[in-house]
């Protein structure tokens, strides 16, 4: 008895040793390592019909892992160079801009007051140059950083792949390790899947139509530095309660300052289309789904950017909804439709 209790330990001993040294070990490319999984969720519908068609499930990934290499490699060879100049233009301009005199015809309070009119012309050149400082500064990092940014894409690319080609394995592997009946399996899946389906495409991919759809105002009204604004509007639109008009409305004042009406109206109509293609995309994504509360997703996005950066807007959502399925499978009661909303 006392030496099947000591094997126990031992075994148990060295299962948390090797767990730990595994975490430090991945840890440098672990969130590469979601990210491969993410996008092969993502790109798991297409894969499936491609096996049909194929037959062939390492050729069916590597079509798919050819697509996804063009998808991030060509934006990145073409667009960085750009987002570089851009970012030294915005840089200057910034350097330029007036917005005290701006504020002072709308405010003629602050011109009666000397050191208040002072207070607030350094108070907004410091916030304009520290912004304009730390856009830069990332983007000075990033081609220090370029080695270290290549490992990271090629483990997303092994790990997409392979969690493609060996999906149906790794998901079993995953089941075996569960301490819950094959129903339980099954529930937990399947909410799993509906939530993980309704934050990528319901908010991440709503929000990039939204933000391309703004962008493409930017371009045809030719706004200063539009790739770099396209990106801003991307990542603002993609965030819950934000949407387009926090980065469309500012946009529009710049042209009402500057005195072009008619790129400023063009502005606000596309902000206003920008709005409306949510209400015609996400009913068609997210339909027949359980959806996480708009305040969850919320807090999971700038929790998880915090935590992990870029990353963060997708992991974020996602840990805090598995905890909810969690619960609720361990306490084998539906939660209420405050936390996760039932399936249309």
């Amino acid at each position: 008895m006392d030496e099947e209790y000591f094997r126990k330990i031992t075994s148990t001993g060295i299962i948390l040793i090797l767990g730990v040294l595994s975490f430090f070990l991945l840890k440098p490319i672990l969130l590469s390592v979601i990210a491969g999984f993410l996008l092969a969720f993502v790109f798991s519908p297409i894969y499936n019909l491609l096996v049909k068609w194929t037959k062939s499930r390492g050729f069916s990934a590597a079509i798919l892992l050819i697509i996804l290499l063009a998808l991030i490699i060509i934006p990145i060879w073409f667009l960085t160079p750009v987002l570089i100049s851009e970012s030294i233009k915005l840089y200057v301009a910034s350097q330029q801009i007036d917005l005290v005199t701006f504020l002072k015809d709308i405010f003629p309070s602050i011109s009666s007051s000397v050191i208040l009119s002072h207070a607030v012309d350094s108070t907004i050149h410091s916030f304009i140059t520290n912004a304009t400082n730390s856009l830069m500064n990332y983007f000075a990092n990033i081609i220090s950083d370029i080695p270290n940014i290549a490992a990271q894409i090629l483990v997303i690319f092994f790990t997409f792949y392979y969690a493609l080609r060996d999906k149906d394995q790794i998901i079993s592997y995953i089941q075996s390790l569960l301490p819950f009946s094959k129903e339980v399996h099954k529930k937990l899946f399947d909410s799993t899947r509906d939530i993980t389906s309704s934050i990528l495409f319901g908010q991440i991919l709503v929000g990039l139509i939204q933000g391309l759809i703004l962008s493409l105002g930017f371009f045809i009204f030719n706004v200063p530095n539009p790739f770099l604004l396209a990106i801003v509007a991307i990542l603002i639109c993609i965030f819950p309660i934000l949407g387009p008009t926090f980065i469309g409305v500012p946009v529009a004042l710049y042209f009402v300052i500057g005195g072009n009406t008619f790129a400023a109206f063009g502005i606000i109509l596309f902000t206003i289309l920008s709005h409306l293609s949510d209400h015609f995309t996400r009913p068609f994504f997210v339909a027949k789904r359980a959806k996480l509360h708009t305040a969850l997703v919320l807090i999971g996005m700038i929790g998880g950017f915090i935590f992990f950066g870029i990353l963060g807007f997708v992991l974020g959502p996602l840990i805090l909804a598995y905890l909810i399925i969690i619960i609720e499978v361990y306490r084998n009661k539906n939660l209420p439709d405050v936390l996760i909303q039932s399936k249309q």
